[in-house]
């Protein structure tokens, strides 16, 4: 398989027309102060990674803090997405929009980080569960890879204190 990196963080296959869309990913904080919450975030690019990283606080109802971005994935004929994370031994969300509203149904899919330790991990569209605000909704379509107008981390689950998740590779491989 042919992969074309656009950015430290991304990489596509050359098929992918808009490709350079994807070059200078924004992305964008949503924590629970959104509903009252008191949780913070930030998320800092380097040279070679992504860092999200903050302060999960159950105060006011809150308890979840997250990072998203809007990429095109029309055309690359995915089957599998690979992270490459280093976290600091709590769980983390991927989630996956396939609109680029900012609220609604979203594919979640949970994994476990090893503290200070550089882990890969695939996933294909049957890991993912369809949820909206935390509930698991009734009917369950398979994501389709090509479909994906966002994609974003989140730490929630009751998870107090500081956190720190350092993402190194997002790949779409076919």
């Amino acid at each position: 398989m042919t992969t074309k990196q656009l950015s430290s963080l991304f990489v596509f296959n050359l098929v992918l027309a808009t490709s350079e869309a994807n070059a200078n990913q924004q992305w964008y904080v949503i924590n629970d102060s959104v509903m009252g919450g008191v949780s913070n975030s930030q998320v800092t690019k380097t040279q070679d990674s992504l860092l999200f990283t903050g302060n999960v606080s159950l105060a006011n109802n809150g308890g979840f803090a997250s990072i998203r971005t809007e990429i095109d994935t029309q055309g690359q004929n995915s089957k599998t997405i690979a992270l490459r994370v280093k976290g600091d031994g709590q769980i983390y969300q991927l989630r996956l929009r396939t609109t680029t509203y900012l609220d609604g149904a979203a594919y979640i899919h949970s994994f476990k980080t090893i503290k200070s330790e550089w882990v890969e991990i695939n996933f294909t569209p049957s890991d993912f569960t369809l949820m909206y605000r935390g509930r698991v909704l009734e009917q369950q379509p398979i994501i389709d890879f090509d479909d994906i107008k966002q994609l974003g981390f989140m730490i929630a689950g009751k998870q107090e204190g500081k956190f720190k998740l350092e993402v190194s590779k997002i790949e779409f491989k076919s």
